[in-house]
């Protein structure tokens, strides 16, 4: 009986000294960077910061863009984004984590208007409302008066990995397509790259 209780107490000392051995703290996003790379070899949120940064810095020094964009004469460019899609073999790879950064930056742009495509349907839906009686006539917005996009913006994410030994690496591959609408033709393109080395992960 003795030992069992001997037993049960070792438990308990090893149960509440795991506990103990928990920390948690706030950080900021270079810090949480950093720690993601000592925990997984997936894709991060520093990830999806460095490409996007990466990408859109190109296609803003991109030569057929500054052509493009000149014949505007400094009105911005109506853009909605387009399919991005995930090649990767990672379907938890965060898509949505990635446009919507996409959307960010470009919302911050001189440069381009966005166009809310995803949300069309329901800006569809309280235009039709307002005009049918349910609004005064003078408040009502009116049918017919939405922005048509100018240009699309596509992407495609993919990654090869190769492991030796023991060894990863991973490389993501993030690739955006600006395309002309009314003429199909291809403005511009950019690409950036993510490398990722693990040391005695899981094998890929």
């Amino acid at each position: 009986m003795k030992s069992n209780w001997v037993l049960l107490a070792g438990i308990l000392t090893m149960s509440v000294s795991a506990c103990s051995s928990f920390k948690a703290e706030r950080v900021d996003e270079a810090k949480a960077d950093q720690k993601a790379m000592e925990i997984t070899d997936n894709w991060v949120d520093g990830d999806t910061i460095r490409v996007i940064d990466g990408t859109i810095k190109q296609i803003y020094a991109h030569k057929r863009f500054n052509e493009y964009y000149g014949k505007f004469q400094g009105k911005r460019i109506k853009l909605f984004v387009g399919d991005i899609r995930n090649n990767t073999t990672e379907s938890y790879f965060p898509v949505k984590d990635l446009e919507d950064a996409l959307l960010e930056k470009m919302s911050n742009s001189d440069q381009f208007a966005l166009i809310d495509a995803s949300r069309r349907d329901a800006l569809l839906k309280e235009i039709t409302y307002q005009n049918d009686g349910m609004v005064d006539p003078i408040q009502a917005k009116k049918i017919g008066k939405q922005s048509g996009a100018d240009v699309m913006i596509f992407g495609d994410i993919n990654m090869k990995p190769e492991t030796r030994d023991g060894k990863t690496i991973k490389t993501y591959t993030v690739n955006l397509h600006l395309t002309d609408i009314e003429s199909s033709e291809e403005i511009c393109r950019a690409r950036e790259k993510i490398n990722k080395y693990s040391q005695g992960g899981s094998k890929w």
